[in-house]
């Protein structure tokens, strides 16, 4: 049996197919933060090596290239210590500390840091739209684990957002 050599219908022999990420579902903090938080991403996967390139692409050039990434090991337990992104690697530091929880940090260089809530990819949308918005919000006084545990809180009924002072949340 002889191979078949012939390239798909309408590809020429010299085509490949790649995939790309689609664009990070991604919220900042318009101009300079004021609060624990710059903003919040939603990636669509648990694979960090996957997302990153895409989310650190998507940044202003202005902020910066971004040289390491601090992530919490419960929500990136198979984070490898580097990435290939773009034109440079990137050093993954995973930290087990409550303080980091649902939280990456994008250190760059001199330049300096971006501090976003992580909403699980596999969280309800309607809960992912709300902590985009909150966590943008220059007012916002709530950490990355604060909030989360607030939204997990409200899904069951027994807190609200607005008792710890989240602007947006409902």
């Amino acid at each position: 049996m002889d191979a078949i050599t012939r390239p798909a219908e309408g590809m020429s022999p010299g085509d490949s197919q790649t995939y790309q990420m689609p664009l990070p579902r991604l919220s900042l903090t318009p101009e300079v933060s004021h609060g624990p938080l710059d903003g919040a991403w939603w990636p669509r996967c648990d694979a960090l090596e996957l997302e990153l390139p895409t989310l650190v692409g998507s940044l202003d050039p202005g902020v910066g290239t971004v040289t390491r990434v601090t992530v919490d090991t419960a929500s990136w337990p198979d984070a490898p210590p580097t990435i290939i992104a773009p034109g440079h690697v990137i050093e993954v530091v995973r930290t087990g500390l409550a303080a980091d929880a649902h939280a990456i940090t994008l250190d760059c260089g001199t330049v300096g840091r971006w501090e976003l809530l992580v909403i699980p990819p596999d969280e309800p949308a309607g809960v992912a739209t709300r902590l985009l918005t909150a966590a943008a919000d220059p007012e916002n006084p709530l950490p990355a684990p604060r909030m989360f545990a607030l939204a997990e809180e409200d899904l069951s009924g027994e807190a609200t957002w607005e008792a710890e002072g989240g602007h947006g949340l409902r």
